[in-house]
């Protein structure tokens, strides 16, 4: 069972709680997702199945959209709705032309400040885990790229808003951004994420429909070269895969030249199944990234 799993996580749960749901459906099967939701998001969990999971480095360099909901007024620790309250500030009047230009100033590059309650690590420690202690690290900004964001007023309150944005990007701390550009405070209220590169949230499923399908019936899986069908796929021979699986690079001799240095492109059997991943080295050639035992197509 190889390829990639589009489940709508609930709020309420982690994405691991929901790896762990769908063990009994699942079995032993390697299972890895492709980038973490907080507990109080819903939205799409890209779920890597098999041997789909040797495949989340390229998965991952892909940009998201998320819809939701900021509260102005209110800013807390951790930058969303679950979080102590840190700092109140009055909210202003909105109106739409202060929305758009607030909207305009977040759309670009950004540079972001990682929030202390994230996973990245300081000295081998989660920084969650350092804030809970009370702890506060200094940070350096990320480069990150809002490619669209648009806002809306809900209430005097509220502000509803899409955003698509790169790999990396912080919507809470995009949230906290816009309410001192607004000159007040603000934290996230509601989050759900709605597309992870190609995939959309219209086309997952939730925890509990797939739990719900007879044991007999395949899981509704996106297969590897669906969900990387924006790379080139070779046909290698049957002795270039045995080749490959002996782990002899010459095997790879003879495909068509690599556009540029670190392109990926998929090596597929006579079948069309995808047995490898490969990779443009710096002098133009290609070698073998992953090779997979038994991907579907």
């Amino acid at each position: 069972m190889t390829g990639i799993l589009l489940v709508d996580k609930p709020e309420g749960t982690t994405s691991a709680g929901v790896i762990r749901t769908l063990k009994p459906r699942l079995g032993r099967t390697k299972v890895g997702h492709l980038g973490t939701l907080d507990p109080f998001a819903s939205g799409l969990l890209p779920l890597c199945i098999g041997e789909a999971t040797k495949l989340a480095r390229w998965l991952l360099l892909e940009h998201k959209a998320y819809t939701g909901t900021i509260r102005l007024g209110v800013e807390t620790d951790t930058l969303d709705r679950t979080g102590r309250v840190t700092r109140t500030a009055p909210v202003p009047g909105l109106d739409d032309a202060a929305l758009a230009a607030v909207a305009a100033r977040f759309t670009g590059p950004l540079r972001q400040v990682p929030p202390m309650y994230s996973a990245l690590k300081r000295g081998g420690v989660p920084l969650y885990a350092l804030a809970r202690r009370g702890i506060d690290v200094a940070r350096e900004p990320r480069e990150v790229a809002v490619a669209r964001l648009v806002l809306v007023r809900r209430d005097s309150e509220r502000i509803d808003f899409a955003v698509e944005c790169s790999k990396g990007t912080y919507v809470r701390v995009l949230a906290a951004d816009i309410g001192r550009a607004l000159e007040s405070a603000a934290h996230l209220e509601t989050l759900r994420r709605t597309r992870v590169g190609a995939f959309r949230v219209e086309d997952a499923h939730t925890p509990d429909a797939i739990l719900a399908l007879p044991g007999t019936a395949p899981l509704p899986l996106v297969g590897v070269r669906a969900a990387l069908a924006e790379l080139r796929a070779f046909p290698l021979a049957a002795e270039a895969v045995l080749r490959l699986r002996l782990g002899q690079q010459a095997a790879l001799v003879g495909l068509p030249a690599p556009a540029c240095a670190g392109e990926a492109a998929l090596g597929c059997d006579s079948a069309g199944a995808v047995v490898a991943l490969l990779e443009a080295t710096q002098q133009g050639a290609w070698r073998l990234a992953r090779l997979l035992a038994a991907a579907d197509g």
